[in-house]
């Protein structure tokens, strides 16, 4: 799938935040689980630029997301998400290059990742190592895949 990125619009707040949503349904999660998660991964209006949100489109459509949040040298990819219609595209590879290279421009040496345990692979592809765990910031008791990837070195 042919993808533009660009940066993304405060306007884009409520669009992304749902697409957020199914990506995160898309692996199997009932609703109830979902929930717990809508406040984590609602962007607010203002968050957009705070948090260096670039969008994926293709064909004007937006098909994903990625945030890549705090200062330097040591940050976070906060959110990556694709729509469901563009899993395995490459939509997701081509966010986590744009991540890194932003990352990079702003002086980052890492970035952490709090990893969805389904996508810990596709992390691992992409050049990241697992460092730990972390605890889930939505469901009480859930723990997640703590990883980590160079960005100096990243491609």
């Amino acid at each position: 799938m042919r993808v533009m990125v660009r940066p993304g619009r405060s306007d884009e707040a409520a669009l992304l935040s749902d697409l957020a949503l199914r990506s995160k349904a898309f692996w199997g999660y009932d609703e109830q689980f979902v929930a717990l998660c809508r406040d984590e991964l609602t962007l607010a209006p203002s968050e957009v630029v705070a948090k260096r949100t670039a969008v994926a489109e293709s064909g004007g459509v937006v098909v994903g997301f990625v945030t890549v949040e705090g200062a330097a040298p040591v940050g976070e990819l906060g959110m990556l998400y694709v729509a469901p219609e563009a899993i395995g595209k490459g939509v997701g590879s081509e966010l986590f290059r744009h991540a890194v290279e932003t990352a990079r421009e702003a002086g980052f040496q890492r970035l952490a990742i709090h990893a969805d345990p389904n996508a810990e692979s596709f992390y691992r592809a992409m050049g990241a190592v697992r460092v730990g765990n972390v605890a889930s910031g939505s469901v009480p008791g859930r723990e997640l895949p703590l990883m980590e990837v160079d960005a100096l070195v990243a491609q």
